[in-house]
């Protein structure tokens, strides 16, 4: 009797202090009122396979499509073996154990129906349910292995009966039956399979909630029919369950809550989805008042398909804004951005084939032994596994820091494949890092070689047999570089061998180990093709003893590079003091040289004439010279570099000495690394979408002259920021091409400086010009001072768009214009325009957006004056009783 009661005050303990989850206003809390942030990934393709996963969209996207042909091929039975191999292969405990070391906390199981129950066309009674065991089990399992790691498991509906969208890839639509919204028996099933599923698991702690119905993406107007189906499921459920959080996504791919509001229940929590779009701050501003609104949880219950950088910027947006997030998914068939990625294998790839027309038929026996390959691949032990995605996710978006990606020694060898785990700027330095599409109207790809990880770091697969792990980095430009953490066992000097691959001639990189040259800026020969390497060799380089960070910097044209190996030379002695390296600074006024030795201090105070910087062939004068570190002297200049400008540096002196009393080996005329960022040179013209960096704005495809994109969707406080140079000093006009179909704005130009120090410059008025694609122009001036800054674009009132601003020089001029026999001057001016009679006696001044502004009759001896009118840019009318002729003209109050 004791045994039993024992039981049951343990049966009560559970329910009563468990982890069951529950929403206490904007949050997720636990049964101890902590709150719980969800981060968690969806086993996508395990219950319902997508042909983008499968890699056979266009030939069979949906399910069912996949499932028919593979009928066609290899029979019914041999088909359902598969399937079954394929629900127990793909999602495993060693699945659910890797989450878990890994450092999530939720899992989000994608259901289809049809393992719950059975379709409605094949129902043995119309309108009744016969129920499967297949779809419980699996969940049941999952639970399982979950619950002694505290996981949470969220069941999300997502091939919902007849299907929920017209995307038939997520949700196994079939256009030739009913679907969910056109069959009331859909809908019926739905709501049935929901107070099922709630009936069985309603005591379940470790059930953290359901998604009732995932991305519904179906005509359905002012939210009404979706609303109402929500309502049905949720009274199916609350009849038999009334602890478990509600999951609700907005129609069109979960994100339009037209109808859905308010909430309807006190557990329910409103869930969204983000794909390719930005990751800026102001990036959920669109479904952030949702909760404020209503006092209601949102949860990110779907993202992912991009890359690292992507992922670490996202994860950042959504936790701080105290968002919980699901990633999609754990594995794919070759592809780079989930944590598993399984191989096609060459039976696979024959079915592929064949589907698309593109070779014959396998036998029966050929497609099974290729499919249950195929699922055999799906096991972890067989999968590759990409640990630098859930790095990406867990890790990066709390740290700057970086991660060796596996353990270097030198000597010895380093594939460059595996650099160190991290953010890009950190770990490495990459132009093209991250997909967004939604945002930019044009797909990115982030690695160019979409092969072995999923940062933005272009590796491809090859084929050399000499100091390779079949991968090398590719697609280089100048000035990216990549960091690899290593164990320098001994302090020597070392032998590099450098396995490359290039086409192109001069194409030239260095080596640093923290943040100090190794190696000179050493040219590459062409090796005749991209896949064919050689050994490229480097002497002499020293290394000190301990942990080191060493990086591989691309300083110009392109190579591809596969591994690195150190070897400690023999018979060095007495090595000369040389140059390796000089670079232009990150602040753009500096040059930083370094040497393979220490430097002896005292010897850099007497030693600045004997230095010669040229810029374009012009020398330069170093205000300051000083030693950064033991090995690296930086020379300040009196002017800023700009990124396309040409540097030079020689040594012709015999002042500056090592500390092993060596004097510098001089040197002529060699090149100094310039990686600068680009900058817009003003005068100029400027695209729009060309920004540094932006919050809050959209590109759009333009159709104005020229084509290419345009900015729009602008509400105030968006701002876009562009890097420029300003050659000289003095006034500028800037025109700025707008458009809008009903409203006008304001939009402001500030000047950034070097302390970051904002100024005004200049606000302009953007006129209504009749459309969203109708497009005119807005002029007026303000002062530049020369230098290198921040532009920063900000949108005071929004409602327009920008195509581009173009930036000219404008000089006061008492030099009369004429038009006919009359003459204007000056132009422009401070306050009067001069006019001769000639034969025109009338005069109107009207501002760019149209307004009338001053009018009078025009005397010979008497100037217009404009003293009433701010400074900028006006149209000015000459009239007579038969003719008119317009003159722009620049008013500059602030010359006077």
């Amino acid at each position: 009797m004791r045994i039993i009661w024992l039981i049951v005050f343990l049966s009560i303990s559970h329910l009563s202090f468990g982890q069951l989850l529950k929403t206490k206003g904007k949050v997720i809390v636990n049964d101890q009122e902590e709150e719980v942030l969800l981060r968690g990934v969806g086993p996508g393709g395990w219950q319902i396979m997508e042909g983008y996963m499968m890699q056979t969209s266009g030939i069979a996207g949906s399910q069912h499509e996949i499932k028919e042909k593979l009928i066609d091929l290899m029979g019914e039975e041999q088909t359902e073996v598969f399937f079954k191999k394929w629900r127990a292969n793909h999602f495993t405990k060693q699945d659910v154990d890797s989450l878990a070391t890994w450092g999530f906390n939720s899992i989000r199981i994608p259901m289809h129906y049809n393992l719950f129950t059975l379709p409605i066309e094949e129902e043995p009674i119309a309108g009744e349910n016969t129920w499967i065991e297949t779809g419980f089990q699996l969940i049941d399992s999952v639970l399982k292995w979950s619950e002694p790691h505290e996981i949470y498991v969220i069941l999300d509906m997502h091939a919902a009966p007849g299907g929920q969208g017209t995307g038939s890839e997520i949700n196994d639509y079939d256009p030739d039956k009913p679907s969910l919204w056109e069959s009331d028996d859909n809908k019926a099933k739905t709501v049935a399979i929901w107070t099922r599923i709630a009936e069985r698991y309603k005591e379940e702690p470790w059930i953290g909630g359901y998604d009732l119905i995932n991305e519904p993406h179906w005509d359905l107007p002012g939210g009404t029919e979706l609303r109402a189906l929500y309502l049905a499921i949720t009274e199916g459920i609350r009849r038999v369950d009334s602890d478990h959080i509600i999951f609700i996504e907005g129609n069109w791919y979960a994100n339009d809550f037209t109808g859905l509001t308010p909430p309807w229940d006190d557990n329910m929590v409103y869930s969204f989805h983000k794909y390719w779009s930005y990751t800026n701050a102001d990036d959920l501003d669109w479904v952030l008042p949702l909760r404020e609104q209503y006092d209601i949880p949102l949860w990110m219950g779907e993202s992912g398909e991009n890359s690292n950088t992507w992922f670490t910027d996202a994860v950042k947006l959504f936790e701080n804004n105290n968002i919980g997030w699901a990633w999609w998914t754990m594995r794919k068939i070759g592809d780079i951005d989930s944590p598993y990625a399984v191989d096609i294998n060459p039976g696979y790839q024959k079915v592929i084939d064949y589907w698309a027309g593109n070779g014959p038929a396998p036998t029966a026996e050929a497609t099974f032994d290729a499919m249950m390959e195929l699922a055999e691949n799906l096991l972890v032990e067989n999968s590759r596994y990409r640990k630098d995605v859930p790095d990406a996710l867990i890790r990066q978006p709390h740290t700057d820091l970086t991660k060796a990606y596996t353990k270097h020694e030198i000597p010895g060898l380093i594939y460059l494949s595996d650099f160190d785990l991290g953010k890009n700027g950190f770990a490495y330095a990459d132009k093209d890092v991250a997909d967004y599409n939604l945002s930019t109207g044009s797909f990115q790809a982030w690695n160019a070689g979409w092969s072995y990880r999923n940062d933005g770091v272009d590796i491809q697969a090859n084929t050399d047999e000499t100091n390779s792990n079949g991968f090398h980095v590719g697609f280089t430009e100048q000035g990216e570089w990549i960091k690899y953490t290593v164990n320098v066992k001994k302090s020597a000097v070392y032998r590099l061998k450098l396995r490359v691959a290039t086409e192109l001639a001069n194409s030239k990189f260095h080596l640093s180990i923290g943040d100090q040259s190794i190696t000179s800026s050493s040219a590459v020969q062409p090796s005749g093709a991209w896949d064919i390497f050689d050994t490229h060799i480097i002497e002499n380089i020293i290394l000190e003893e301990g942990m080191q960070e060493l990086k591989i910097y691309f300083d110009q044209g392109s190579i591809n590079v596969s591994s690195l190996e150190f070897i400690e030379a023999e018979n060095v002695e007495n090595l000369p003091f040389s140059f390796l390296t000089a670079a232009v600074g990150e602040n753009e006024r500096s040059v930083k040289l370094t040497v393979n030795k220490s430097i002896l201090e005292a010897s850099i105070g007497s030693s600045a004439d004997d230095f010669i910087i040229t810029v374009n062939g012009q020398a330069l004068i170093a205000s300051t010279i000083s030693l950064v570190d033991n090995r690296t002297v930086m020379f300040i200049l009196d002017e800023p570099i700009l990124y396309t400008d040409q540097l030079k540096i020689s040594y012709e002196g015999n002042s500056v000495s090592s500390n092993d009393s060596e004097l510098l080996e001089t040197f002529s005329d060699l090149s100094v690394i310039n990686n600068l960022a680009e900058r817009f040179v003003l005068p100029g013209k400027v695209e729009a979408e060309d920004y540094r960096a932006q919050e809050g704005l959209g590109l759009e495809e333009t159709t104005d002259n020229g084509g290419g994109l345009n900015i729009g969707f602008t509400d105030a406080g968006d701002f876009a920021e562009y890097k420029i140079f300003v050659r000289n000093e003095g006034q500028y006009l800037i025109n700025l091409r707008v458009a809008s179909q009903d409203r006008t704005g304001r939009v402001g130009f500030y000047l950034i400086d070097e302390d970051d120090i904002e100024t005004e410059l200049i606000i302009l008025s953007t006129p209504i010009t009749g459309g969203w694609q109708t497009w005119g122009n807005v002029a007026n001036s303000f002062y530049l001072p020369s230098g290198i800054y921040t532009l920063r674009m900000k949108v005071l009132t929004g409602g327009f768009n920008i195509n581009w601003f173009d930036v000219k020089g404008i000089t006061l001029s008492k030099k009369p214009e004429i038009i006919g026999s009359t003459l204007i001057y000056p132009n422009p001016t401070s306050r009067f325009i001069n006019i001769n009679q000639g034969h025109f006696d009338k005069y109107v001044v009207i501002s760019f957006s149209g307004a009338r502004l001053a009018s009078g009759i025009i005397k010979e001896s008497e100037p217009i004056d404009l003293g009433m009118l701010e400074e900028g840019m006006y149209r000015l009318f000459l009239m007579d009783e038969k003719t008119s002729v317009m003159k722009s003209f620049n008013l500059l109050i602030s010359n006077n």
